[in-house]
């Protein structure tokens, strides 16, 4: 029975502080969180065995890494700074239908990766982009030249919903 409330005592401390640090998906985590919620098990381990008598350690080390976080990203959302410093900033990879390999290069990715992007944003051909942003999270961005947004609204395909 010790181990049953262990793990419900865990698993409330666990949800509470998820629920404070705000509403995400996993998808959209940022590497911090991600960083946060793969230490979480090594944490609590020792807790949930019943040879470690003091449930009381997991708890304050994962109250301790919440608030780490928190402030983490309090100091990212008050500071560009520390947010550039932790998060990085977005990187253009193609400009007027260019790809930019210098970029590419920088953050390791393939002309493979950003022609799969093109494709899934309904762009077929480099001359049809006017940028492709590699976003802080990871995605890449890809925006239209202006000539090939107009005929996508007259062909129907922008716009509706």
């Amino acid at each position: 029975m010790d181990t049953v409330i262990r793990v419900i005592v865990i698993y409330l401390v666990i949800m509470i502080g998820l629920r404070i640090l705000g509403k995400r998906e996993f998808g959209q985590l940022s590497p911090l969180e991600l960083v946060a919620l793969l230490m979480i098990p090594e944490l609590v381990s020792a807790s949930l065995n019943l040879n470690q008598p003091s449930l009381t350690n997991g708890i304050v080390a994962v109250v301790t890494l919440f608030c780490l976080v928190f402030l983490t990203s309090a100091f990212m959302h008050l500071s560009k700074k520390v947010e550039v410093a932790i998060a990085g900033e977005p990187v253009v990879l193609i400009a007027n239908g260019e790809l930019l390999t210098k970029p590419m290069n920088t953050e390791r990715v393939t002309p493979d990766e950003v022609f799969s992007e093109m494709h899934k944003a309904g762009v077929d051909s480099l001359d049809q982009v006017k940028w492709a942003i590699l976003e802080s999270d990871g995605k890449i961005a890809i925006v239209p030249s202006q000539a090939t947004s107009q005929s996508a609204a007259q062909e129907g395909g922008v716009g509706k919903g």
